[in-house]
């Protein structure tokens, strides 16, 4: 009796669905319950970028600036690259 007491312990505590798996399966579900609140997050981002690259001249000046390297006529681009 002990004995059977004792696989049902150790089955109960590192079986199939024992106690060590239920607690990893847990950790999975958060991280990925992390993982996709920090998606929608960036969708979110990415969605008001989007919108405002639609409609606001300010954003689409700024990406042509950063991104493409464009200047408004009359200004001079000047590039300073690092000497090492």
């Amino acid at each position: 009796m002990l004995f059977t007491a004792c696989v049902l312990l150790v089955n109960g505590l590192f079986g199939e669905r024992g106690l060590t798996e239920t607690i990893r399966a847990r950790r999975t579900y958060a991280a990925a319950t992390r993982d996709v609140n920090d998606l929608k997050r960036e969708n979110e981002r990415l969605r008001d970028l989007a919108r405002r690259l639609r409609t606001d001249p300010a954003t689409i000046e700024a990406v042509a600036r950063g991104q493409l390297g464009l200047v408004r006529e009359g200004e001079i681009l000047v590039t300073i690259r690092d000497g090492r």
